[in-house]
Formats: C-alpha cells, sequence, structure tokens
C-alpha cells in the first residue's frame, strides 16, 4: 500500500493543504479558516496519509498556491498529479480542464461537447467537477454554468470561494444569488 503524506499551509485567503504520493499529488485542498479544518478536509479523502515534509515538486507547488491566493498569475498545468482510477470520460474532461488557462471560463456544456459528448453530458461534467481531488490544480472554479451563470461550487465557502478565485484572476461575475432569491427563480 502506498504511504500518502499531507502538508497543511497558510495562504493570503487561508489554509490550504496538499496530499501526495511517490508519483504525484492526489488531494488538494481549497482554503479554509483554520488548520484544523483544513487537514480534518484532507484526511478524510486521504485518510492514511501522515502529515510530511513536502518534496521538491510539491513545495513548487505549495509556493505557487501561496503566490495565487496573493494574487498572482499562476499556471498549474504541469503540475504532476496522481489522480487514481478515474473513469475515462471524468480523466479526458480533467486534462481539458488543465488546459483552461489562467482569467479564462468555459461552461459546463463547451467541456461536454469539445469531449465529443454533447452539452446533454454536462450534468457529467458537473459530476467530474464535484469529484475533482484536485481543486485549483484542475480548475474547475473556472466552469460556469450556461449563459455565463456562476454554477456550484462544493469547496469550502461555495460559490462565494469560487467568485472570490475568478475575481483573483480578474474575472467579475457580480454576487451569487441569495437563497431567498433563488427559490423564487
Amino acid at each position: 500500500m502506498t504511504q500518502h503524506r499531507f502538508h497543511v499551509f497558510e495562504t493570503a485567503h487561508g489554509f490550504c493543504g496538499i496530499a501526495w504520493g511517490p508519483t504525484g499529488i492526489v488531494r488538494f485542498q481549497l482554503p479554509t479558516q483554520d488548520a484544523t479544518s483544513t487537514e480534518r478536509h484532507v484526511l478524510r479523502r486521504v485518510p492514511a496519509a501522515i502529515p510530511g515534509n513536502p518534496p521538491s515538486p510539491v513545495a513548487e507547488t505549495i509556493a505557487a498556491a501561496i503566490r495565487y491566493f496573493a494574487g498572482e498569475h499562476m499556471d498549474f498545468s504541469a503540475v504532476q498529479l496522481d489522480i487514481g482510477d478515474q473513469s475515462p470520460f471524468f480523466t479526458a474532461i480533467y486534462d481539458a480542464l488543465r488546459r483552461v488557462g489562467y482569467g479564462q471560463t468555459t461552461t459546463y456544456g463547451t467541456l461536454a461537447t469539445q469531449l465529443g459528448a454533447g452539452p446533454q453530458a454536462s450534468r457529467d461534467v458537473g459530476q467530474a467537477m464535484a469529484n475533482n481531488p484536485v481543486p485549483l490544480i484542475i480548475p474547475c472554479h473556472r466552469v460556469l454554468a450556461a449563459n455565463g451563470k456562476l454554477g456550484g461550487f462544493s469547496a469550502p465557502g461555495g460559490a462565494n470561494a469560487k467568485l472570490r478565485m475568478l475575481a483573483l484572476e480578474g474575472v467579475q461575475l457580480g454576487p451569487p444569488p441569495s437563497a431567498q432569491a433563488s427559490l423564487l427563480l
């Protein structure tokens, strides 16, 4: 059995976590308010991981994440991942999404169509985003609903976290609808 390690680190937006194995990063946790919450989120997904000192490639990814959350333009497309057994369709979605650059967005339907599945597979794309083990590195925050609407985001902070990340990249969408307004739609 592969031993995974993890590390929690602070950014300008809160505490992030990262877990890795011998062949790449297996988990990235977007910011939470405290280190304990971040560690709990990482260990929920990689339960046997133990704290460790990040090897050079992981340390470089941590440094890039810190700079990203400080507002610098960063590219995570070359980061080595080990995201386990994914369906071929999820793997294709993640590969395509890694090509959506900083400050750019796409939609669930556009990704589905690019992969030859047609816009009806946009729910499958949404499932891939919800199950993304390495948000930020696979930039699911850059995927919007039809007509440029925000869409969902299952990371801590929900839609507001997605808006903040997009704003860091210069993408302005406006506030997410309130729960009350959503009920009226």
